[in-house]
């Protein structure tokens, strides 16, 4: 007779949404976590293949990346992860977006450049002052 196949079967043949990656983006992470915690924590979803943590002293602490082997695994973390308290604190796990991240970090290139052109543009205008005030024009 036909079985059906058991219901982890059809779930590993569901199609996934285009933003499910294997690689997760973990925000709002007690800054004391270590590595070793967010693997017990991950690793009840799956094997996990590699964790980055944040820096603690840098913008960047709170945060960590957290890579699956598999999909499947990655998608049952977030979906599981999203809003978990850990310490105190929510959880927030997001699928990693690569163009999101290049664009976060094309726009602080661009202030960054905004603010040296104003400095210059500030410089440039004391020396004309400077210039006017003893009298003469060039600069």
């Amino acid at each position: 007779p036909f079985q059906f196949p058991p219901p982890s079967f059809e779930n590993k043949k569901a199609r996934l949404p285009p933003e499910v990656n294997r690689i997760l983006y973990v925000r709002n992470l007690p800054f004391k976590i270590t590595s070793e915690e967010l693997y017990d924590i991950f690793g009840k979803y799956g094997a996990v293949y590699q964790i980055r943590l944040g820096d603690r002293s840098r913008d960047t602490r709170g945060t960590a990346f957290v890579v699956y082997e598999d999909i499947y695994d990655a998608k049952a973390a977030v979906d599981h992860l999203s809003g978990f308290n850990v310490g105190g604190r929510y959880l927030i796990v997001l699928y990693y977006q690569p163009a999101k991240f290049q664009r976060r970090i094309d726009a602080e290139e661009k202030k960054k450049e905004l603010e040296e052109l104003r400095r210059q543009v500030k410089a440039k205008k004391a020396a004309i002052a400077a210039s006017e005030q003893k009298g003469g024009t060039d600069v």
